[in-house]
């Protein structure tokens, strides 16, 4: 079953949460990890893997650092969740 946006922006908003402590509600689309929610490279590295656990998915080292915004991420997990 494919993956609506809607699920995917809540998925990676509970996973940054869970990594990083910043409250649901900053946790918005057009947030940028690194700069606006202060992931840094190790935290990272933990959303990718809760990420590519709860949604099914391989996201390749290349592709993980691509991912700039929230929406970033949401939008490869919509293209590639089963």
């Amino acid at each position: 079953m494919a993956i609506s946006l809607n699920d995917a922006l809540t998925g990676l908003a509970e996973i940054v949460n869970e990594v990083t402590g910043t409250p649901l509600e900053d946790i918005q689309p057009g947030k940028s990890f690194v700069d606006e929610l202060d992931v840094d490279s190790l935290s990272m590295v933990e959303v990718i893997v809760s990420t590519e656990e709860r949604f099914d998915i391989r996201i390749p080292e290349a592709e993980a650092k691509t991912f700039k915004t929230v929406q970033d991420a949401a939008d490869y997990i919509v293209l590639h969740a089963k």
